[in-house]
């Protein structure tokens, strides 16, 4: 290599030519990928579209009341059905059709009723008595008079039995009991007459309820953590207000106690896991004389109840195998990236000098998120109106040939209508809820366009708060004396230039990782679809599409995190920044896979501390193991939901602030790099860096151990650097 240095022929296999006006982010630029921002500004506002839409044919009622037949609400105030809140199935054993878990819809009539009756009784043997009949008629349809038993089960008036049942989420379903032996019993009674002649068992009804109650044990469920939520919101806020302080006060931290704290989060990361170790030993050893604690998690099946896996000592026992490998990983990779450490904290430290000059910085996540806020209500919003825009169809059946059966119908003047006339045995009954108009036909392709949009616009959102941070930490890093060369605002200076002259580069990289995603979320959705008939060659090379989409997406987000902070510095359109970044990146390889991933491991592990310390202070708050809360804890039906929202507002919130600290590393990293093939630290073409950070990332600091040092480049100080302002 004729003495050459082994960091300036990595480097500087392509350097860049020197320019003394260069003084960091380009203040003289030009719009970048115009096309990509106008298909952009086409797409949201189609997506408005799309929402004005769905919020005018849309009816969310529909997951709150239930529905009868003709589409109209149960119980709602203000309509004639007011008062009678409860839906009255004509046949519950027609549900376990399929259809019910294909279209939600059961293939019966339905009609709203104030109770649900109570007793067994056949329409046969109703019609005989005066009073019986009369109790009947609640579950009947109007019109009865002069009419006969025939006529009335013909026409579909009445239902031919009535069964015993209970009122379960606004809906009648059969009282379903259990003898000592294990025999289905309805109303005490094993067996029943469905009316038509037929002795049935009572086991016979089991399929039909439970078809029928797939969706609504998921709306109780649901309406179980609406309340929960309502009886601890505050205590979870301030629990979310705790993991912000604490994050809040471990970055001022870092920022003058860098290599105190990474080595006392290390060590406290490792006790935390420890004593969860602990702890679920403890538990787990409790259980041993507990009844049922041996049943296994794959006997227990699903329960909606989460706190019954807690009595399950296998539960306990995978904790235990999860931590304990947890622990073990980390420590395998301290002992062994020890060095490694050392430079990283040291890269820490110049991050946090960095963003002692940009303070705003730590703040600019709450607009982040915010903005996100906004894109996961939209869409939120959106999907629920697009799901419930759908309208009760009406077809034509019949036992004998017709030429009208399966047509539409309309229920009110069928039968004066003509396809009545022609067919006389025909009935005009609810099909399912869908739609005939264009709007209807192409639901699924508005329900599509609002997910693609959802990634499109949530990256986008993203996009903007890396392009923004790296352009405000160019501007520290390419000023020769700080703060004096650096921008006032440095946040909001590249927030304007972000969004005056590169939405178009914005757009362009996440709408390629939009796409990918999406590609992503079709996979899972044919998978889903194709369980149970799908052979292994099939599921093998579903297996490995997701797989290669998956390294995909996170190939692509490294790319255009990268990408942004070159846009950011110089103005350039997209493609031509990622491939600037890609191969600057891949000349300095080593230092990417040595320091800038060690540094993201470390900022990983004071995310993991502070979702460890909320986490636990969490569960024994609101599963009352310690007594001084037992008082203060809300009363809820599963503790869980809490806990867990805690947490995971406790990881976004340190994702935010954190996050922070790995844009400025990778700010500086691929700053560093340029600035080693701009200048040579002579006093002509002096670094931009300052000397600790030259120390830092020299590359007898990168290579291993085992290799002899090699000589650093000549390095100006910074005072050095007024001088030569001056």
């Amino acid at each position: 290599l004729g003495g050459r240095r082994p960091h300036m022929e990595q480097c500087q296999s392509e350097p860049k030519k020197y320019d003394p006006t260069f003084k960091g982010p380009i203040y003289n630029r030009g719009c970048t990928d115009i096309v990509c921002c106008i298909l952009f500004i086409i797409c949201i506002l189609g997506y408005v579209a799309v929402g004005i839409l769905a919020w005018s044919q849309g009816d969310p009622r529909k997951v709150i009341y239930p529905t009868d037949s003709r589409g109209q609400f149960c119980g709602q105030a203000g309509t004639p059905l007011e008062t009678k809140p409860l839906l009255f199935y004509f046949n519950i054993m027609k549900c376990a059709s399929p259809m019910v878990l294909l279209e939600f819809q059961c293939p019966t009539t339905q009609m709203c009723v104030e109770k649900c009756p109570d007793k067994f009784m056949t329409l046969l043997k109703a019609y005989t008595n005066k009073e019986d009949f009369k109790y009947y008629k609640n579950f009947c349809k109007e019109g009865l008079e002069g009419l006969t038993v025939t006529q009335i089960l013909s026409s579909g008036l009445c239902p031919a039995m009535l069964t015993p049942s209970k009122p379960f989420t606004r809906r009648c379903f059969p009282a379903l009991g259990q003898k000592k032996g294990g025999e289905i019993t309805v109303g005490n009674n094993s067996k029943f007459d469905d009316g038509e002649g037929n002795i049935r068992d009572a086991k016979d009804l089991v399929a039909g309820v439970k078809n029928a109650t797939v969706v609504i044990e998921a709306r109780q469920v649901a309406m179980k953590i609406f309340e929960d939520y309502t009886q601890s919101w505050y205590w979870i806020l301030i629990g979310l207000v705790i993991a912000m302080l604490i994050s809040l006060l471990f970055i001022v931290l870092l920022r003058f106690l860098a290599g105190i704290m990474v080595w006392v989060m290390i060590v406290m990361v490792i006790l935390v896991i420890g004593y969860g170790i602990f702890h679920c030993s403890m538990e787990y050893v409790s259980l041993k004389s507990e009844a049922g604690s041996n049943v296994t998690l794959k006997d227990l099946g699903f329960q909606t109840d989460f706190s019954v896996y807690l009595h399950i000592r296998q539960t306990w026992l995978a904790f235990i195998i999860i931590l304990a490998i947890v622990e073990v990983v980390i420590i395998l990779l301290l002992i062994f990236l020890r060095n490694r450490i050392l430079i990283a904290i040291a890269l820490i430290k110049e991050a946090s000098r960095a963003i002692g000059y940009v303070m705003s910085a730590l703040f600019y996540p709450l607009f982040t998120f915010a903005l996100l806020s906004i894109v996961i209500a939209y869409w939120a919003v959106t999907a629920v109106f697009l799901s419930t825009s759908n309208q009760p169809i009406y077809k034509v059946f019949n036992e004998t040939a017709c030429d009208h059966s399966r047509k539409i119908c309309e229920p009110a003047n069928f039968s004066t209508s003509s396809m009545k006339a022609e067919c006389p045995d025909s009935k005009c009954l609810f099909a399912f809820y869908g739609g005939e108009t264009v709007y209807h036909k192409y639901l699924i392709g508005l329900q599509f366009y609002n997910v693609f949009l959802f990634f499109w616009c949530a990256n986008f959102v993203t996009a903007l708060g890396q392009m923004t941070l790296a352009g405000a930490f160019a501007s520290y890093y390419w000023a020769l004396v700080k703060p004096d060369d650096m921008p006032a605002f440095p946040i909001f200076s590249s927030l304007g230039r972000s969004l005056r002259y590169h939405t178009g580069s914005l757009a362009f990289g996440s709408l390629i990782l939009s796409i990918i995603q999406i590609i992503r979320v079709l996979l899972e959705y044919i998978d889903h679809k194709l369980q149970g008939t799908q052979n292994k060659c099939t599921k093998f090379l579903l297996c490995c599409l997701k797989c290669c989409f998956w390294c995909l997406e996170k190939f692509i987000k490294f790319i255009n995190r990268n990408a942004y902070i070159m846009v950011a510095i110089y103005g350039k359109n997209f493609c031509t920044s990622a491939k600037d970044a890609f191969f600057l990146l891949m000349r300095n390889m080593i230092r990417v896979a040595v320091l800038d991933k060690v540094t993201d491991f470390l900022l990983f592990l004071g995310k993991l501390l502070i979702v460890g310390l909320v986490g636990i202070f969490a569960f024994f708050f609101f599963s009352g193991r310690v007594k001084a809360f037992e008082n203060t804890a809300p009363n809820l039906h599963y503790y869980w939901v809490p806990i867990l929202t805690v947490v995971v507002g406790s990881y976004l919130i340190a994702h935010g602030f954190f996050s922070v600290y790995a844009m400025c590393v990778d700010t500086l990293f691929l700053c560093f790099c340029e600035d080693l093939e701009r200048n040579d630290g002579s006093l002509a073409r002096p670094y931009y860096m300052s000397a600790s950070l030259h120390d830092i990332l020299s590359e007898n600091k990168a290579v291993e151990e085992t290799e002899e040092p090699t000589q650093s480049s000549p390095h100006q100080p910074d005072d050095q650097h007024v001088q030569l302002k001056q």
